[in-house]
């Protein structure tokens, strides 16, 4: 887990800041939000919220006092205790890539596998400066659809010992999740007073949250699990144009999703989630890594801290088809606003590809050269007397060099960054050993590392106890 002690990038405004507290008071006030859920409308009647159809209007400093009962950090526990994190503060957590449906790895596209989806969780898992296995790393579309779910959970916890997301698809399918960590953490209780699952909920933007991921949110929140509630923002489609009229719609329904959480548990943790780009115009596509998403995240995250909430946003995300330049140059335009704005939480940290559809072995082993970059780049380091090495100057002389001198000899094995992908070769090295570009490369060490795999200790009992219970839920499931 990275701390990020660098200053924010912060470029609202008081007056700024201002206008948008109007704004999103008036849409949840004047036009209100659907909630597509019957016990979510009974519970913000009997809350005193207005309460028209699906439509609930509420009043905004009920929604503030709602919001405020949310912590500002929790812990969040994995199988091994060394792996738990922190989520908010200076904390940033990483997970890789959630949702696609199919697998790029080099020239292939594919849809993906319950084989892929096993071997992305062990690239979580190997690589240190990922903390979160995410619920859908690539869909498993050979898994049976009825199952799945189980497939997936049963991999996580397995394959390994660091936290987790949950399914979110429908409510039994996360009720299955939690007795499932429940049995991996030993009970209930253990997971009621530690978090052990994080859940994704989006919003059906615009200003209607759908029954299913309700359904979901329910489940884990009764639990006591940590939501992301996340408004799906693409400029131009589900939201106006302009990044200040986003902005006020992404406040509406995030506060408002926070909201319902903490009626269904007060004091259960949420996280201010933000999923904000914008569409092509000319094609209707949508587009990542642009101007306008790095700038909306910058503001989401002074926002989110505005109303002491944990944030997600941002990863390294791009619309590119293929890993080209497009595909590196937008990762790291929103890969850095991420780190500028200091978010919480990343997904999508690894392996995005094609707007979301794919999951790629060489871009997810890519992506984590570049997470260890922004790392390094946003690690403070210490100005003083001896980091001026006055004496290097000293030995090497006018006109020399400092190469031999003993400040370096001292340093020169952790002085920088040492990439473990990047090629300084010359050309003729380069040529020499392969000509290799950096996707195949990449995709090398991916396999590389998927081969040589170990799979971290699970006690045997809890092994046994859990294989016990999904092959009798599987069986009733497929019954």
């Amino acid at each position: 887990m990275f701390q990020n002690k660098s200053p924010r990038y912060e470029i609202l405004s008081q007056d700024a800041m201002a206008v948008l507290d109007k704004g999103w008071r008036r849409i949840v006030s004047e036009m209100g939000i659907e909630f597509m859920h019957d016990r979510a409308l009974e519970m913000f009647r009997a809350a005193g919220q207005k309460v028209e159809g699906n439509n609930v209007k509420f009043d905004p400093e009920w929604i503030l006092a709602q919001v405020a009962k949310a912590p500002k950090e929790f812990t969040l526990q994995a199988r091994n205790p060394k792996n738990n994190v922190i989520i908010g503060g200076d904390n940033m957590v990483f997970g890789g890539v959630y949702g696609p449906p199919f697998v790029r790895d080099l020239g292939v596209r594919r849809d993906g596998t319950l084989d892929d989806f096993q071997n992305f969780t062990k690239l979580t898992y190997m690589f240190e400066d990922l903390d979160v296995s995410s619920a859908v790393v690539v869909e498993p579309n050979d898994a049976h659809l009825d199952t799945r779910h189980i497939d997936m959970t049963y991999s996580l916890q397995t394959l390994s010992d660091k936290a987790y997301m949950g399914n979110v698809v429908t409510g039994p399918n996360a009720r299955d999740v939690i007795k499932m960590t429940e049995i991996v953490f030993g009970s209930r209780e253990s997971i009621e007073k530690t978090p052990a699952i994080i859940s994704l909920i989006n919003c059906n933007s615009p200003l209607r949250w759908d029954d299913r991921m309700l359904d979901s949110l329910f489940e884990y929140s009764e639990a006591g699990q940590p939501c992301v509630l996340t408004p799906f923002l693409l400029m131009g489609a589900m939201s106006p144009v302009t990044i200040p009229a986003s902005l006020v719609q992404q406040i509406a329904e995030a506060l408002s999703g926070i909201a319902l959480a903490q009626l269904v548990r007060p004091g259960c943790p949420a996280v201010f989630g933000s999923f904000l780009s914008n569409i092509d115009m000319q094609s209707g596509s949508p587009m990542f890594g642009t101007p306008e998403s790095a700038m909306g995240l910058l503001c989401t995250g002074q926002v989110a801290r505005h109303f002491g909430l944990p944030f997600r946003g941002g990863g390294a995300l791009n619309a590119a088809q293929t890993m080209d330049a497009q595909a590196g140059y937008q990762s790291l335009m929103t890969m850095h606003a991420t780190f500028l704005a200091g978010t919480n939480f990343v997904m999508h940290t690894a392996g995005w590809l094609e707007g979301g559809l794919v999951a790629s072995y060489e871009k997810f082993v890519m992506d984590v050269e570049l997470l260890q970059m922004m790392q390094a780049e946003f690690t403070p380091f210490e100005i003083d007397e001896a980091s001026l090495a006055f004496g290097s100057h000293e030995e090497a002389g006018h006109g020399g060099h400092f190469l031999g001198t003993a400040h370096t000899m001292d340093r020169f094995r952790d002085c920088f960054y040492r990439p473990f992908l990047s090629s300084a070769d010359n050309f003729d090295r380069w040529k020499r050993i392969g000509s290799e570009t950096t996707d195949v490369r990449a995709n090398k060490i991916a396999h590389k590392m998927v081969e040589d795999y170990v799979a971290p200790e699970m006690d045997s009992a809890i092994k046994e106890e859990l294989d016990e219970w999904v092959d009798k839920r599987k069986k009733e499931l497929l019954v």
